[in-house]
């Protein structure tokens, strides 16, 4: 088991991580979330003994990490993929942590049999890709048979296969016994992978819960119905209808109603006796990611903006419905609302194709030089050759060059 008692951690005025306090079961999954900057990394590296706490301690199996004997053996960590000899092969990386720790060498082939690298043991690892590089750390993780895994990312790089193999990977490791603590930004693969979730927020605990418990507290459900499309009296009949019976009615983009508040079959009894007719009633219930993102969204401290320049882009010809051009884009003698010039059809073309018709063969048009250009710019005419630089006579080739000469 994994435990973090009032970890504390601060680098000169920031604080990375605070008063933080929590435990990893074995058995189980856990899910270690958190926006970017959170303490996630600086938290699991104190776990591992990699960085000092200010204060408080965190423990493994009731030890701190240094003073557990024979440690690879009793815990296995991917924190960084890259934290490989670019010169040494798979084979070669495993087998020195395995000389270290006491491990037989059978035990290196076999993991590499485990993280399917068996075909290129005999690599050097600097010609790995980012998901064979994972790979190996998952399989240097594996190498003493531990019985607490600690894994930052382990997907990141991964193929869909991959994915699915650390996925399956992980939860065969917990019904083992094992303890399992990852660390990860994918929500729905958090979703399938663990059962149990820590979440923090700026390097304080925001959340110690089951994943279905964690949905419940931070996301609302709601139900999605929809009337015919062509009765736009029965939807607005519908919404006042729910309103009255103290249902929270949101019209959606599509036509359709969001309705919390009432459950699926006081929504269908209330449609029928108004005489509604319904063409879709949906239980809604939120995912992982919408409950994330409703508990982190004040712990967020990097947020994108709007690009300033956005409106300045040049948008292709004939981009946008009819030959017209998106929003945000700014097209030189383009009015917004009217059809795109560069896309009108030419005379003489056939339908379906622009300017110009094929019968004229050069791609920009018969015209010469100087004329407008059809697509906004004009090439420029190729300069003349200065008077004073007549060309080169050609050579005689009964002259012998005067290099053949020597």
């Amino acid at each position: 088991m994994i435990e973090a008692v009032g970890l504390t951690k601060r680098y000169g005025a920031k604080t990375a991580v605070h008063n933080l306090s929590f435990q990893v079961r074995p058995g189980t999954v856990t899910g270690f979330l958190g926006p970017n900057g959170s303490g996630k990394s600086t938290t699991m590296r104190m776990i591992l003994g990699l960085d000092a706490p200010t204060s408080g301690r965190a423990t493994i199996g009731g030890r701190p990490f240094r003073q557990l004997p024979n440690a690879p053996r009793q815990v296995g960590a991917l924190l960084d993929a890259k934290a490989v000899h670019g010169g040494r092969s798979a084979r070669q990386h495993l087998l020195c942590l395995a000389q270290l720790s006491g491990i037989p060498a059978r035990r290196v082939d076999e993991v590499l049999g485990v993280v399917g690298l068996q075909d290129v043991a005999k690599r050097r690892s600097k010609g790995f890709s980012l998901g064979m590089g994972q790979r190996l750390g998952i399989a240097a993780a594996l190498l003493g048979d531990p019985q607490v895994l600690l894994f930052d990312e382990p997907v990141n790089g991964l193929d869909p296969e991959g994915i699915l193999w650390v996925r399956n990977l992980m939860k065969q490791l917990a019904a083992e016994g094992r303890t399992v603590f990852v660390s990860s930004h994918l929500m729905s693969e958090m979703a399938l992978t663990a059962e149990h979730l820590i979440v923090i927020g700026r390097g304080q605990l925001m959340a110690d819960m089951s994943v279905k418990d964690f949905i419940s507290a931070n996301s609302a459900d709601f139900a999605r119905v929809r009337t015919p499309d062509s009765e736009p009296e029965q939807r607005e009949k519908l919404t006042s209808t729910l309103a009255e019976a103290g249902g929270q009615v949101v019209a959606e983009k599509d036509g359709a109603l969001r309705v919390s508040g009432l459950p699926l079959p006081r929504i269908s009894d209330l449609a029928h006796e108004a005489d509604i007719r319904l063409w879709e009633l949906s239980p809604h219930q939120a995912s992982l990611e919408e409950a994330y993102m409703q508990l982190t969204q004040g712990a967020v401290d990097y947020r994108s903006t709007v690009d300033q320049r956005a409106g300045l882009q040049e948008a292709p010809a004939g981009y946008g419905p009819q030959g017209g051009v998106p929003q945000g884009y700014a097209v030189p003698g383009y009015t917004p609302g009217q059809p795109n010039p560069y896309t009108q059809q030419a005379a003489g073309a056939a339908p379906g194709q622009g300017y110009p018709p094929p019968a004229q063969g050069h791609p920009y048009g018969a015209e010469p030089y100087g004329a407008p250009h059809p697509y906004g710019q004009q090439p420029q005419a190729p300069a003349p050759m200065p008077p004073s630089a007549p060309a080169p006579a050609p050579a005689d080739p009964a002259t012998p060059h005067p290099e053949d000469a020597r």
